[in-house]
């Protein structure tokens, strides 16, 4: 694996670690959101995610006999997002508009403590993601200052 694989790979880890971080603030910005357009209260979103890689062995051995220098990229991809569909809280709230005959409002199925646990970990991941990439970028202007 050269350099460039490393950046390429720090590169998917930062556009996916923005999506989750956008994905987790849409989360907590709805954890009160007692009614959408279908009438439910808001769902979870959650990141499905997936390797970018070649697939099987055989495909990288034979790629590796036949020529050194063939391009596998490596790193990470979105593989879809979707709603969580664990059961929604009950709240006592008679008062609230949107409370049932026995006073009950169905809220969100958002933890906000485990939303900001996630989010201090995409955090986190994100900036080792451009620590990496900025190893790399310096790593690469050494190399180039070899040849002076």
């Amino acid at each position: 694996m050269d350099l460039f694989h490393s950046m390429n790979m720090s590169t998917t880890g930062l556009t996916v670690n923005r999506l989750q971080m956008n994905v987790i603030s849409s989360n907590l910005s709805n954890a009160q959101t007692t009614r959408t357009e279908t009438g439910e209260p808001y769902r979870r979103r959650l990141l499905h995610l997936r390797t970018k890689a070649v697939e099987d062995f055989q495909s990288v051995l034979d790629g590796q006999i036949r020529d050194k220098d063939q391009e596998t990229f490596f790193g990470v991809n979105v593989d879809k997002i979707d709603k969580d569909m664990t059961p929604f809280r009950k709240v006592y709230n008679p008062g609230h508009p949107h409370a049932d005959k026995q006073g009950f409002v169905s809220m969100p199925n958002v933890n906000v403590m485990l939303e900001m646990a996630n989010l201090v970990i995409a955090k986190r991941s994100y900036e080792a993601n451009v620590t990496a990439m900025k190893t790399a970028k310096a790593m690469a202007l050494k190399a180039l200052e070899i040849g002076k």
